[in-house]
């Protein structure tokens, strides 16, 4: 086989085998009173086990994706290494964007934003999951204007967003990526035709034209109108039929119009450096929680917006694996997206919750809430991740863990085993379904024969059954060829790691230099 170029670190090629976990609803959390349906998720744990949960029921579902991972280095562990540091954040990075891409939809987007610590590899991971084919480009974000006088070489003034698709193909994405037209461009266009399209009359004549065309009109009153045009004469012509280009008279004279219609908007660019900045991420911290520094490194709700309105359509999933202080929920909240949001921190409660709480009372009269036009209303669901399903006993034997009953213990086995879990009202032992007529029925019980006897004769021909039980009686597991019997723990202890409830990137922010803006990014 080739060579083939790809980064190597230490510890890669070891992989991370996240333990699959429940997601546990907290009614007294959840924000359901004037959305009872509501779809969308604040989930508080750490964001590898979060995706994982995620993983079965949301593959292929999102449609953008938007993550500011902590991405600066420093002394984060106890013996630095640099080498080894920046190989911890590779691997959990990596790990991480492979239950992203699964999340994505096909026409979907991945919106990275980190600086220049960690931009470069960053790329190169991203192409290996992604294909460098699927690469759309850097988005370079002016997060401050002003200030870092005190820097040695460069005052560093932006952020990188890599963008990728999951599938670049125009067949996918047959649209373009157009900014929105602002007010102000609205403005010009006053008129409107019989069909709803905006336009304005602009004169033909142009001084200064590159490829000027000379053109001729005879006017009403017999006068010979002669002008250097930026079209031709058989448009002007065929304008002056149809009603596109008239003739209009003042006291200078004669002047030709031709409609100037609206058009869709620019194509965006690659510079972003009219969605806000660090300061306004800031004055928002201000406006929501009374300090502009109530959160590290914020990102402002303008630039969430435009990212949403280029990769989305109302109703579409957003994901945010590392919401911070909840921005791009709340932006998705105003925008009518639903949206996922992940935070392992406390931050999940004192920042997100109450700040998607103020967006669904229409307290939040900031950020983007005016140009949405956003009134208040919707709701959210809030989770916590159910604690780990395998502890080690005092005599360091792997036992289920007690916080676990019988029925959380039977959705844990199916969520390991791939199964939905879904109890049949009828039939005991259809607890969980698979794919044909396959199902799992989890107890806690010892597994006799006769029971095992009794379980067979209610099954009909092709169903297939698997039987996850703390113990059994010797020889079940080859006494039927449709049935196979499992011990619990022991069926899962290979399956993932158990009891590591933290997966935190764990890398320490330098420090917030006080010039007019805020130095470093993060959500």
């Amino acid at each position: 086989m080739a060579n083939r170029l790809e980064l190597t670190w230490y510890g890669k090629g070891e992989p991370i085998k996240a333990e699959p976990r429940l997601l546990v609803e907290s009614a007294e959390l959840s924000n359901t009173a004037r959305a009872p349906d509501t779809e969308n998720m604040l989930i508080h744990g750490d964001n590898l086990l979060a995706l994982k949960a995620l993983e079965k029921k949301f593959a292929g579902q999102v449609k953008c994706i938007y993550i500011d991972p902590p991405y600066n280095t420093g002394n984060a562990f106890d013996k630095y290494d640099d080498n080894i540091e920046h190989s911890i954040w590779l691997n959990l990075m990596e790990c991480r964007f492979k239950y992203l891409y699964c999340l994505l939809k096909k026409d979907g987007f991945l919106f990275v934003n980190l600086d220049e610590q960690e931009h470069a590899y960053a790329k190169i991971l991203l192409d290996g999951i992604f294909g460098r084919e699927n690469y759309i480009g850097d988005i370079i974000w002016q997060k401050r204007r002003g200030g870092g006088n005190d820097s040695r070489y460069l005052a560093l003034d932006h952020d990188y967003i890599l963008v990728y698709a999951k599938d670049a193909s125009k067949e996918t994405h047959p649209q373009k990526w157009r900014t929105a037209q602002s007010e102000e461009y609205r403005k010009r266009y006053k008129e409107i035709d019989k069909n709803g399209k905006r336009y304005y009359w602009d004169t033909v004549a142009r001084n200064g034209l590159q490829s000027p065309i000379p053109v001729s009109v005879v006017c009403p009153d017999g006068t010979v109108l002669s002008i250097n045009s930026q079209i031709g004469q058989a448009s002007i012509d065929e304008g002056l039929l149809n009603g596109t280009v008239r003739l209009t008279k003042s006291k200078n004279g004669w002047t030709l119009h031709h409609k100037v219609y609206m058009g869709e908007g620019q194509v965006q660019r690659s510079i972003m450096n009219d969605v806000g900045t660090n300061k306004t991420a800031g004055d928002e911290m201000e406006y929501l929680f009374g300090d502009k520094k109530a959160f590290p490194y914020p990102k402002p709700e303008s630039l969430i917006s435009r990212i949403l309105e280029l990769s989305t359509q109302t109703g579409d999933l957003v994901l945010d694996s590392f919401l911070g202080s909840g921005t791009t929920a709340a932006v998705a909240h105003k925008m009518g997206r639903r949206y996922i949001g992940i935070e392992m921190g406390g931050h999940a409660y004192t920042h997100c919750k109450v700040r998607l709480d103020k967006v669904i009372a229409g307290e939040d009269q900031g950020g983007v809430t005016k140009p949405q036009n956003w009134q208040g209303g919707g709701g959210y669901r809030f989770y916590e991740l159910a604690p780990t399903l395998i502890n080690r006993d005092a005599f360091g034997e792997s036992v289920i863990n007690p916080a676990y009953d019988a029925d959380a213990l039977a959705a844990a086995v199916a969520l390991h085993e791939g199964f939905a879990y879904r109890p049949d009202a009828d039939t005991f032992w259809k607890q969980a379904a698979g794919n044909e007529n396959s199902y799992l029925f989890t107890t806690t019980r010892h597994l006799t024969a006769e029971y095992l006897d009794a379980i067979k004769s209610s099954m009909e021909a092709g169903e297939y059954l698997v039987i996850a039980c703390r113990s059994y009686d010797g020889g079940l597991e080859k006494a039927y060829t449709n049935i196979a019997v499992k011990k619990i723990p022991q069926m899962l202890l290979d399956r993932c790691e158990f009891g590591r409830d933290d997966y935190s990137l764990n890398i320490i922010h330098p420090p917030v230099y006080e010039d007019e803006e805020v130095e470093k990014g993060g959500e």
